[in-house]
């Protein structure tokens, strides 16, 4: 990479891809989750040569996790509501349904937001909040959620990205002061923050 790719390599939504084949999220999501864990990441590129991406974080001493084991988790809160989950990582959204699931929702899953739509649409019964990533193929969380409410008035929305609120906000992505759960994020996290939205 140039220098001056180099200096904007870690800003949010920054990408030397042509429009409409990357967010310029990827790099900004992994520097944001190393600093979340007190590390530090740097790169060292050579135009024609390639890139080392080496990342630094923190050891854990053996005492703080025990510790941490030992201590005891709070239940996590239930529901009966139903929620549509929208993720466009497989992975994620498999466990996501299948924590929610467990706690006692129903869930819908949609793997982008235009399938999403197509769930939504098909879907007979009531459903109380959707929980959407924020920048998805074929049609962003923000654009779904805007439909969907207004399809749905009062249907609540609880966002969920790899980067901060504060960067998504600042690039017009999203509102400032939106339900909004950053990634990397605990079971326990996501049971809270559905919870929140739904006794809004």
């Amino acid at each position: 990479m140039s220098a001056e790719v180099q200096a904007h390599l870690f800003e949010p939504f920054f990408t030397t891809k042509p429009t409409g084949q990357g967010t310029g999220l990827g790099l900004a999501t992994c520097y944001g989750i190393v600093q979340q864990n007190e590390g530090r990441i740097t790169v060292e590129s050579e135009v024609g040569r390639g890139s080392t991406f080496r990342i630094f974080l923190p050891r854990l001493a053996a005492a703080a996790e025990a510790a941490a084991v030992a201590e005891a988790a709070p239940a996590m809160p239930r529901g009966t509501e139903t929620i549509l989950l929208v993720e466009d990582e497989p992975a994620l959204l498999e466990l996501g349904a299948l924590v929610l699931r467990d706690l006692g929702y129903t869930v819908l899953t949609a793997g982008d937001g235009e399938a999403a739509l197509q769930t939504a649409r098909g879907h007979a019964g009531a459903i109380h909040v959707v929980v959407t990533d924020v920048v998805m193929p074929k049609r962003s969380g923000k654009q779904l959620a805007d439909i969907l409410q207004r399809d749905h008035p009062g249907l609540k929305v609880l966002f969920m990205s790899g980067y901060t609120q504060d960067a998504v906000s600042h690039h017009g992505v999203l509102d400032p002061g939106v339900n909004f759960l950053q990634k990397p994020f605990a079971t326990a996290a996501l049971a809270r923050a559905v919870r929140a939205v739904l006794d809004e």
